[in-house]
């Protein structure tokens, strides 16, 4: 596969996926060795595409590299262009890549548990590992902090649950509550107040005192009042 504004891309992609059912969000961190994405793909379509939109990507830190998603699938390319690396194919649906600090590694997002959530990787290719293991949580945008231990994502817990920013350390865990306020617990009756801050998008100062991320007041409504989100610094 190429990618550049002269040469075409080209990728056997997964066509065809089945809906995952997911169940509640419990709390518990426990790998469940019955889900997983287990089914075999009825057919597949392979193309050829020019461009690619709602793609995510990242650049490694001595700028050689570009991490990128396209289809549910992670792909490597030279910062300068050419021929393309697939480092994920198949059912799981791949997404938001994001270098380490020593450019070793990628974080990003997948469904391949049966579940979302995030997961690990070299990044010259290999064999995932899965960092958190929530049951029906939902998780968005991924980051490193800067030391390389530990990584900061937005969690949403299921049910109406809204986006709170979590650390993980990359040797595993349940994961800690970074920013956010009151999450839902299931059984719990619901109320505006536990769900009225959504935070997304984290960035982190290099030198690992701040984070950045998007927070919006509430959540999706008709005639809803602009700007809907703002930039806060924890």
């Amino acid at each position: 596969m190429r990618f550049s504004n002269r040469s075409p891309m080209a990728a056997a992609l997964l066509f065809l996926a089945p809906l995952a059912v997911h169940a509640q969000d419990t709390g518990e961190e426990k790998p469940d060795p019955d889900r997983g994405l287990p089914l075999e793909p009825a057919r597949w379509e392979r193309f050829t595409a020019t461009e690619g939109t709602w793609i995510s990507l990242d650049v490694s830190p001595d700028g050689s590299t570009i991490a990128f998603d396209l289809l549910g699938d992670l792909y490597t390319i030279p910062a300068e262009g050419g021929q393309a690396t697939r480092l994920t194919s198949g059912l799981p649906h791949d997404m938001q890549p994001r270098f380490s600090p020593d450019g070793e590694r990628l974080v990003f997002v997948s469904d391949r548990s049966g579940d979302n959530n995030v997961w690990l990787m070299p990044a010259a290719g290999g064999e995932p590992t899965q960092l958190s293991k929530g049951i029906g949580s939902r998780f968005i945008s991924p980051e490193w902090m800067p030391d390389g231990k530990y990584v900061v994502v937005s969690r949403a817990a299921s049910g109406f649950g809204l986006e709170k920013l979590w650390l993980y350390h990359v040797d595993g865990g349940t994961g800690l509550q970074m920013v956010g306020g009151p999450t839902i617990a299931p059984g719990q009756p619901v109320s505006f107040a536990s769900f009225s801050q959504r935070l997304m998008g984290p960035a982190v100062s290099p030198d690992g005192r701040y984070v950045w991320h998007a927070q919006r007041s509430g959540t999706w409504e008709y005639n809803a009042i602009f700007p809907q989100y703002q930039i806060w610094v924890y």
